[in-house]
């Protein structure tokens, strides 16, 4: 018996050449339309690739002066950038506060939020199609006592309920 569960006997009877056997009236209509208009490489010979042109429809960038969304970073952009930050960091990103011991890329992240050094630009779309940019420094973090300083941390260590790291 071989490997795929087939013996010997089997292998020879296998037929290696499938178009012998399948018939041209079995074949849909774009596939018969198609068929021998492969080029070098197996790309297709006159396939065109349709460009889209700059729409006067498309967003534009709203000005600072007219922004109409909220100044509060949400709990969704919140989680997203300490995320994407936290994988640059794991990435070897530079980091821009000073480390005191940390090493976990998501606590960086959470130091670089809390002193608001993280280089991210949020773009809110808008219903309109247009956009507004917002720097991190900029926001409003409104969960704010959630990023609390290494000495009211939470001691996840503890055996019993959680209490607060001495200062």
């Amino acid at each position: 018996m071989s490997d795929d569960g087939g013996d010997a006997n089997d292998a020879a009877s296998f037929d290696d050449d499938p178009d012998e056997d399948m018939n041209m009236d079995d074949m849909g209509e774009e596939e018969a339309d198609n068929e021998g208009e492969e080029g070098e490489g197996g790309d297709r010979v006159g396939d065109e690739i349709e460009l889209l042109e700059d729409n006067d429809d498309a967003g534009e960038a709203v000005p600072v002066a007219d922004r109409i969304t909220t100044p509060y970073m949400t709990k969704y952009e919140r989680a997203r950038v300490l995320g994407t930050r936290a994988l640059q960091i794991s990435m070897n990103a530079p980091v821009l506060v000073e480390l005191e011991g940390e090493s976990d890329p998501l606590q960086i992240a959470l130091k670089e939020l809390r002193q608001r050094k993280i280089p991210i630009t949020i773009r809110r779309f808008l219903p309109d199609g247009s956009f507004e940019d917002w720097n991190v420094d900029e926001l409003i973090i409104p969960d704010e006592q959630n990023l609390l300083p290494r000495e009211f941390e939470i001691d996840v260590t503890a055996r019993s309920a959680p209490t607060f790291r001495p200062g």
